[in-house]
């Protein structure tokens, strides 16, 4: 029996090696083609210069429970309720009869589908421009990325009701901060901590500096922005809720404090990770919001003329064609190749906010401290905003990618990815109004 059973084994051996050896070459054929360069296309500029109007309003994330709890690769568990509540925080800003929106999202990330239909929930109650940013929580929804790669390395499965909940809240916070306009003045500081953030991969330190913009209305602050940039992973793994980490936990505390709806933006941070020691679990998390929620308090502001120069240009960058090489063994290079072509965009937005002295470039990704600092320099911007309307991935500088350094081995893109991105940057900077 036990011969015989070798031997259909032995048999069958010869069928088992060439069915492995055709999956493999069909994984590995070329299924990604070539990705053609081409110049940026501008899809939107609008720009007035006036008084300023401001509107802001905060619209509660209602997610569809149970819900995957997205950040992190499988095993994760699934919510079925929040431990903070999660929100969609907008401002609308108005200048020389030029409206534009930005919408901030307790979310990981903003997939550039949906960003689109944010933006079309908002045209449809009269806002044409806007940009839509994550604060990148990884204790937040997941379930809202249809590509294959964001599924099973960070958001989970996709479900269209999540996509729903997200797109009704960011384009109801929208409309109620377009409804709300009201003359207000602009002024706008920052402050320094460094202790706070330190890198996780090397290479350039980020310098814990925190941004801040004030709207300030007749009966005091409408809103704020909140530039800032360090990974929010301070959540405890495995837990089932949905959470919105030191982001939300700091907006709610600013607008306690009367600061108005706040939004915190995340800005070249892709390295940059919160040192903050001070506690543990939920305790630690709670404590850096308070001692950002200080560091903003104490931010001294510099008020901006009546006047305000507002702008905003958009473009689409052509993306390199991805590359595997850093994230996988080189035997299985091709079908990594194919796996990231399956669910890279060949284009993504690039875009450009002036306000006032602010010149913002934002970039759909999480970019390095040192890339970062590569964007001002090419373009003349004052700040980065990363994780806004779409994602690509980690962006790092090329030589980084060509030692194998920094976030590299993250990057989905081979090292001519910043280079695209800068390009782009460079063309909407000069679309909106400011240039090195």
């Amino acid at each position: 029996m036990a011969s015989s059973r070798l031997a259909r084994w032995r048999s069958l051996f010869p069928l088992v090696l060439l069915t492995v050896g055709a999956a493999y070459s069909l994984a590995s054929w070329n299924w990604c083609g070539s990705w053609a360069e081409r110049a940026p296309v501008l899809v939107s500029q609008v720009h007035g210069e006036g008084p300023l109007r401001a509107g802001a309003a905060k619209v509660a994330l209602a997610p569809p429970f149970p819900v995957v709890v997205a950040g992190y690769t499988p095993p994760r568990p699934e919510a079925d309720q929040a431990d903070v509540p999660l929100y969609a925080r907008a401002v609308v800003l108005e200048a020389g009869g030029t409206q534009v929106g930005l919408v901030s999202l307790d979310l990981l990330l903003v997939p550039d589908v949906l960003a689109t239909r944010v933006r079309e929930r908002a045209r449809a109650s009269g806002l044409e421009d806007v940009l839509v940013l994550a604060t990148h929580t990884h204790s937040s929804l997941g379930g809202y990325d249809s590509r294959w790669v964001a599924q099973l390395s960070g958001t989970g499965r996709y479900r269209e009701d999540v996509v729903d909940a997200i797109t009704t809240a960011a384009g109801d916070a929208l409309a109620q901060a377009a409804a709300s306009l009201a003359p207000v003045s602009l002024e706008v500081g920052e402050a320094r901590q460094q202790k706070f953030v330190i890198s996780r991969s090397g290479g350039e330190k980020p310098d814990g500096v925190l941004t801040r913009a004030v709207f300030r209305g007749q009966e005091g602050p409408v809103a704020e922005l909140l530039l800032f940039a360090a990974h929010p992973t301070m959540v405890p793994r495995r837990r089932a809720y949905v959470d919105p980490d030191y982001p939300g936990r700091l907006s709610a505390l600013r607008e306690e404090a009367g600061s108005g709806v706040t939004l915190l933006l995340q800005g070249a941070g892709g390295n940059a990770t919160v040192a903050y020691s001070e506690g543990q679990g939920l305790e630690r998390v709670s404590g850096f919001a308070h001692a950002l929620a200080e560091l903003a308090g104490d931010a001294p502001l510099s008020p901006v003329g009546e006047t305000v120069r507002l702008s905003l240009a958009r473009a689409d960058a052509a993306m390199p064609r991805p590359d595997a090489s850093r994230l996988v063994p080189a035997l299985t290079r091709a079908a990594g190749d194919n796996l990231l072509c399956e669910s890279a965009p060949r284009l993504a937005e690039v875009g450009a906010l002036m306000l006032g002295p602010l010149k913002l470039v934002a970039v759909p990704g999480e970019p390095s401290v040192a890339a970062g600092v590569e964007l001002l320099r090419r373009t003349g911007a004052t700040g980065v905003l990363g994780l806004a309307d779409g994602y690509v991935g980690y962006v790092e500088t090329a030589a980084n990618v060509q030692g194998g350094l920094g976030e590299s081995r993250r990057q989905y893109f081979g090292p001519a990815l910043l280079e695209r991105l800068s390009v782009a940057a460079e063309f909407v900077a000069g679309a909106a109004g400011f240039t090195p």
